[in-house]
């Protein structure tokens, strides 16, 4: 797939009754690079969940390429072309490397593994291991890759780099740039390491209490040191 409009507007969602995000309205033209920051707790999780169809929407749309998929399905989205690469990974323990990969295939051939071991390499050194057995960096690399084996238009990323060394750090980093460097994809992070994700996006969206506090491109926030400690309470050097 190519990369797709994002439209988000007047989105308000939570879980059940209880409303974690309110009246959010952003837009990401086809393969551009949007990062959502804010201290914990304020939303970026909900709000990635609520794209993906996983969260409680209370009102307001979400357009791909000028369709609404509010009221779908989480599998009705990610045939739209939504991919979502979660905090929890939620990979399968107790399935090897490659059994893990082939459940994103989506309906293309086994033969297409191997697009995932040149993303990845070390995934390839391990296709036999289980999903147990391996380091936190090699199952964000495995939770990414099965995702990315589904093509998608839009990757929602929700905290990649979490827990992660900074080496296995560089490397993901490398590898969402160079996606997005492509135009074939989409990209909305949501990440905690503020400058990997400044220099990473085009543009920038703060959360504060579940609505946003703060929009404009990166480089904007980056030359006002003061916005960033006041709205995410860190500098950066």
């Amino acid at each position: 797939m190519a990369a797709a409009r994002l439209d988000v507007d007047n989105l308000s969602a939570g879980y059940g009754p209880t409303q974690i995000i309110t009246d959010m309205s952003f837009a990401v033209p086809a393969g551009d690079r949007l990062a959502i920051l804010g201290r914990n707790g304020v939303g970026k999780t909900t709000l990635l969940a609520t794209l993906m169809g996983l969260s409680t929407r209370h009102r307001g749309a979400i357009k791909v390429d000028g369709h609404d998929l509010a009221d779908s399905s989480t599998s009705s989205r990610a045939r739209r072309g939504v991919g979502y690469v979660p905090q929890t990974r939620d990979i399968f323990r107790s399935l090897t490397v490659e059994e893990n990969l082939s459940t994103g295939l989506k309906g293309r051939s086994r033969a297409d593994l191997t697009e995932a071991y040149e993303m990845f390499p070390r995934l390839g050194e391990r296709r036999r291991h289980l999903g147990l057995q391996l380091s936190g960096g090699e199952q964000q690399m495995l939770a990414m890759a099965r995702t990315l084996l589904g093509k998608p238009s839009i990757l929602l990323l929700d905290e990649p780099l979490e827990g992660l060394a900074p080496v296995i750090c560089d490397e993901l980093m490398s590898m969402i740039a160079r996606l997005a460097a492509s135009g074939d994809m989409t990209v909305v992070l949501v990440e905690q390491q503020i400058e990997r994700a400044l220099d990473f996006a085009d543009r920038v969206i703060v959360i504060e209490r579940g609505r946003q506090a703060w929009g404009g491109s990166s480089e904007e926030l980056k030359q006002d040191r003061g916005l960033i400690d006041r709205l995410l309470g860190v500098g950066i050097h």
